[in-house]
């Protein structure tokens, strides 16, 4: 049932269905006043939700800070990799990823650059409908392209939120008492949340935030007022991240 209301929270906080719904409720009105009022609500929320610089500066405030190489232990026992970065697609013949692939790949290069000996891989499938594959079997088929061994490749495919990728992941960590230093892959708007949970369970990894979806900061008129649709792709984002992280700690998960 969580895992149904969270699909169904993330599209009720998209700017984008409120829009819509104004415009409905504008174009039924019965009278021109109430019409009125809900075409410059509407229009309101066209201005704000498409400006650029509102929810870049917000998600930036929000987004943990990336972390250097020099940073972290000299060589760590496992890179934590969260999935939700997978998609579904025609010919099923391959893996897919999406706008959150900086994890795998910011996982990937840890272990290159030798900063962990293991990748973990924590994810069942966050698809309503099954799949063929979970997630975590998914980006275990492109570590093994990517010349990864199998031995060094760990996998939890149960969990479908991320409260469940710290609990699952705690318990495949029981099984193995040698992986002690941790570092958590995700995306910078999910640490938070990811953290929390992580801390709850009586894991402490360190915080390796990727896939930065912030823009510096500019003083060109096209990042202060030139309408983006990209910006209400933001703010869906920002509003369901804060929406997901008060949830979890309302329920006592993060």
């Amino acid at each position: 049932m969580f895992f149904l209301l969270s699909k169904v929270l993330f599209y009720l906080v998209a700017p984008a269905v409120w829009l819509m719904v104004l415009l409905l409720l504008a174009l039924i009105a019965r009278d021109a006043q109430r019409q009125r009022r809900r075409l410059r609500a509407a229009a309101l929320l066209a201005l704000i939700g498409t400006n650029p610089m509102l929810p870049n500066e917000l998600l930036r405030l929000w987004e943990l800070p990336p972390r250097r190489l020099a940073q972290l232990p000299r060589q760590a026992d496992a890179a934590v990799l969260l999935t939700g970065i997978t998609e579904s697609h025609e010919p099923t013949d391959r893996v897919y990823l999406g706008a959150g692939a900086d994890r795998f790949t910011n996982a990937l290069w840890l272990y290159r650059a030798g900063r962990v000996r293991r990748i973990i891989i924590t994810g069942g499938s966050g698809s309503v409908l099954d799949k063929a594959r979970t997630e975590a079997e998914e980006l275990r088929i492109l570590l093994r392209l990517a010349g990864v061994p199998t031995s060094a490749i760990l996998m939890e495919e149960e969990s479908r939120n991320t409260r469940e990728n710290a609990l699952y992941t705690k318990e495949l960590l029981a099984r193995q008492p040698e992986l002690d230093t941790l570092i958590l892959v995700t995306s910078a708007f999910h640490q938070r949340r990811a953290l929390g949970c992580f801390h709850k369970v009586g894991l402490h990894p360190i915080s390796f935030p990727a896939d930065f979806r912030t823009a510096p900061r500019q003083i060109t008129p096209d990042y202060w007022a030139m309408p983006s649709a990209d910006a209400l792709a933001q703010w869906t984002l920002l509003l369901h991240e804060i929406l997901g992280w008060t949830t979890y700690k309302l329920l006592g998960y993060a």
